[in-house]
């Protein structure tokens, strides 16, 4: 019987899960052949790092077995995976892509539910919310897990990541095509993922999360509301568990951490863990005020207003780092709590410079040529551009044109670096 693991307080440990989608080799058609990767039980255990599946066949997940110690180093740990899981898809003629969503799948048509272990909780959210849409079968997220010992750290760790998320697409939007066409989003999965469970509402709750200040509080609010919206069409209570709250970040006590949601996969390993140092440098600052905050007074953390940060999203999923900040006391509130007022920042990216600078990370490598370049959704568009192709929302892309650009998608995830046209 294994001792149970001690508990981490504010940043002592990292758990990052970044998930990828397996290719044909040659035309770059989804394979759904992640069980011949995986076997039928989903998961392979490789020391430091795990692989495990997800809701379809041509998804593979590569985390960190357990919280990671430090960032660093984490980038070549799963650029190892990559190489590896590469070379076991090799002799079924595939390889891995990296992004937020597959550019021209037809989900309708593509979607394969995995179908061993597990298989009930995914035909669950299968029966309820039908999940043979971009939505649910073609979105490719980085996943990042923060520890916390206790409700006030789990409070001002909550408090400071709810402020953060409507920011993180100005780093991460990475799906700006989706259905062969442009889309008016540079962040598309998250805005289907807005929208995949509009049948109970509570289950996303707006994505971000309501303002929370205890265990005891947020079980008896936000999880009591989802299962008893759930318990109609989930009799059996399969769904019944912390990991069914779709919102951008989610109390996951089991581990004693929050999982934040919100970042688009990258094309590489470098730029995941760019965006990852980059939200964890702006979480540890707003967790410093939260836990500076005396007992029983009101955390200023709390100030930014809900509604407000909810707008800011849109605006990070539409535009990116060109995302407009608003001149509300809210997000003027956010600016300031981040400390960059000096520099008058008026847009999401320049909000993003000026953490960046303070915590001494912009001109580290991946950090540097997102600041300097944009999220990889403007990345891509600027390849296609220079192609000669309309990027205007809305145009039809040809599969060919497609297939020029996201072929050196893979070989920047292959070799680990930006995909800078």
């Amino acid at each position: 019987m294994h001792a149970p693991a001690p508990t981490l307080g504010l940043f002592d440990g990292f758990g990052v899960e970044i998930e990828w989608m397996i290719v044909d080799s040659a035309s770059l058609d989804l394979r759904p052949v992640g069980d011949r990767l995986l076997g039928d039980d989903g998961e392979v255990e490789r020391g430091a790092m795990a692989w495990s599946n997800e809701l379809v066949l041509h998804v593979l997940e590569v985390k960190t077995n357990g919280p990671a110690p430090t960032l660093e180093g984490l980038a070549d740990a799963f650029h190892t995976e990559v190489l590896e899981a590469e070379a076991r898809l090799l002799p079924l003629g595939c390889r891995l892509l990296g992004g937020a969503v597959h550019p021209w799948m037809d989900p309708g048509v593509e979607t394969r539910i995995w179908p061993h272990e597990t298989t009930e909780i995914y035909h669950a959210f299968h029966r309820i919310f039908g999940v043979e849409g971009h939505g649910w079968a073609n979105l490719q997220s980085t996943h990042l897990n923060l520890p916390f010992a206790g409700d006030a750290e789990f409070a001002a760790l909550h408090q400071a990541i709810r402020l953060v998320l409507p920011l993180i697409p100005a780093l991460a939007a990475a799906s700006p095509v989706l259905d062969g066409r442009v889309q008016p989003n540079l962040d598309e999965r998250m805005e289907r993922y807005r929208g995949n469970a509009l049948r109970i509402p509570s289950v996303s709750g707006g994505v971000i999360p309501e303002v929370a200040r205890s265990r005891q509080g947020y079980e008896g609010g936000v999880l009591a509301e989802i299962y008893r919206d759930l318990a109609p069409l989930d009799p059996e209570g399969i769904l019944r568990h912390e990991w069914v709250n779709a919102r951008g970040a989610i109390a996951r006590f089991q581990r004693n951490a929050v999982e934040i949601r919100v970042m688009d996969a990258q094309e590489a390993p470098l730029m995941d863990l760019a965006v990852v140092t980059l939200v964890v440098a702006a979480v540890r600052k707003l967790v410093a005020i939260g836990m500076d905050t005396p007992t029983g007074g009101a955390s200023p953390l709390e100030l930014p207003e809900t509604a407000d940060l909810r707008e800011l999203l849109a605006a990070t999923v539409r535009h990116g780092d060109r995302g407009a900040l608003a001149s509300t006391r809210s997000i003027q509130a956010l600016v300031e709590l981040l400390g960059v007022t000096d520099r008058h920042p008026r847009t999401a990216g320049e909000l993003w410079w000026g953490v960046a600078e303070d915590a001494e990370l912009a001109r580290e490598p991946g950090v540097a040529d997102i600041l300097a370049r944009g999220p990889l959704a403007r990345r891509i568009l600027e390849a296609l551009a220079r192609g000669g192709v309309d990027t205007t929302p809305g145009t039809v892309l040809p599969r060919a044109v497609l297939h020029e650009v996201w072929e050196p998608m893979t070989d920047a995830l292959r070799r680990n670096r930006a995909f800078l046209p």
